[in-house]
């Protein structure tokens, strides 16, 4: 039986725990151009919004999967919203027709916002929708992370303060994440939920974490953002790090290492540390961030690795191998991408209906008994506007 995104997401983190592209020449000679790479885009994001979208009646919010079964929440969780929204965003930055889904990123965040509850003391973005419209969920502060990291994508777009604001409201959130018992195992670390349950610090929120908190530094010069993004990587490169661009999944607080490598975890690094070199003009953190990035390569290009992750954690580990490239440039990123999205474009999409469908976990080889998810599809928009908007 498939896993619900949250559910996969949650296994992942726990401690031990309308028609077939006509192919261009560029495409027959097996290097799409930019041009392919858009018209890709286009048809995915069409294929998400025929497909998946609930449209303005349904406050603009999606389903998790589809085809839609009883059991099933009636809108997705905060994850795949906060996909749809990112993969939106790249939409309206492709060159040349961007501005006909600048009305579209709008909405997106505008729904982001339904799953915000404001809690006393305790505020957050909701695994899913709070009343009136769903039952709520946990704070988890991965998902909070990666509202924060998309708010501030569209403020780069936009210009909009207001995307500003809400993203320094998201480093508030996860900041509570941080946990400061200097009794435990390698003290620090970010933990995964806000629960009392949990009992793991996690890489994927203290990277991503410690990317969103460079980012705002990058915009506002703010010290305190640039202090956390650098105590926040430097716990992920210390406590974690198993080798050149590889980390481990969690540290758990009786000292337990679930040793599970995911490509996001190997991007929210190379992103952070890029990030800090152009904030703070520190040449070392861009010999990490290079150094990660080799590193991460190396591995995850052998067999079936790249292929067999979630889709969603490639498409963050490409958009932050992009950060790098524009920095120090190297074709073996693009490549690399672009070898992976020509492989999903052939095998993992259905052509009469444009849904990408992988395995249970998100990524790996075309089930076609399989739902196709909000997540996947909108990862799958990411990395083919990612490949149109930053050709070299």
């Amino acid at each position: 039986m498939k896993l619900s995104t949250r559910t996969a997401l949650a296994l992942a983190a726990a401690p031990v725990l309308c028609a077939a592209l006509s192919p261009s020449p560029a495409l027959a000679a097996g290097h799409p151009g930019a041009g392919a790479w858009k018209d890709r885009a286009v048809r995915t994001y069409d294929a998400l919004q025929h497909e998946l979208y609930q449209g303005p009646e349904n406050h603009g919010l999606y389903q998790e999967a589809t085809p839609h079964r009883s059991a099933d929440n009636a809108h997705s969780y905060l994850w795949p919203m906060r996909e749809a929204a990112a993969a939106t965003v790249d939409m309206a930055g492709l060159p040349g027709s961007g501005r006909r889904y600048t009305a579209d990123a709008a909405e997106r965040f505008t729904t982001l916002e339904l799953y915000f509850e404001p809690r006393d003391g305790r505020p957050g973005y909701d695994s899913y929708l709070p009343a009136p419209l769903g039952q709520g969920g946990d704070v988890f502060y991965d998902d909070n992370s990666v509202v924060g990291l998309t708010l501030l994508d569209q403020y780069e777009a936009t210009g909009d303060a207001v995307y500003l604001r809400r993203a320094e409201l998201a480093f508030d959130i996860v900041s509570r994440g941080w946990d400061d018992d200097p009794d435990r195992e390698c003290p620090g670390g970010m933990h995964w939920v806000d629960s009392p349950a949990n009992n793991m610090r996690a890489a994927n929120v203290t990277g991503l974490a410690a990317e969103l908190a460079a980012r705002l530094h990058q915009e506002t010069h703010d010290s305190r953002y640039l202090t956390s993004a650098q105590r926040w990587y430097e716990w992920n490169w210390s406590c974690l790090r198993q080798s050149a661009g590889l980390y481990r999944n969690s540290l758990g607080d009786d000292g337990s290492v679930n040793s599970t490598l995911w490509t996001y975890n190997s991007g929210a690094m190379v992103g952070t540390a890029a990030t800090l070199y152009k904030a703070t003009g520190d040449r070392s953190y861009l010999r990490r961030a290079v150094e990660d990035a080799e590193g991460s390569l190396a591995y995850w290009k052998q067999g079936e690795r790249l292929h067999d992750q979630p889709a969603v954690f490639n498409a963050i580990y490409f958009d932050n191998l992009r950060i790098l490239d524009g920095i120090r440039h190297d074709p073996a990123y693009r490549q690399t991408e672009s070898a992976y999205a020509e492989r999903a474009w052939k095998e993992n999409r259905d052509p009469s209906t444009g849904l990408f469908r992988f395995q249970p976990s998100g990524g790996g080889d075309y089930d076609p008994a399989a739902s196709a998810e909000t997540l996947e599809q909108s990862a799958m928009v990411q990395i083919f506007a990612g490949l149109a908007t930053d050709a070299h």
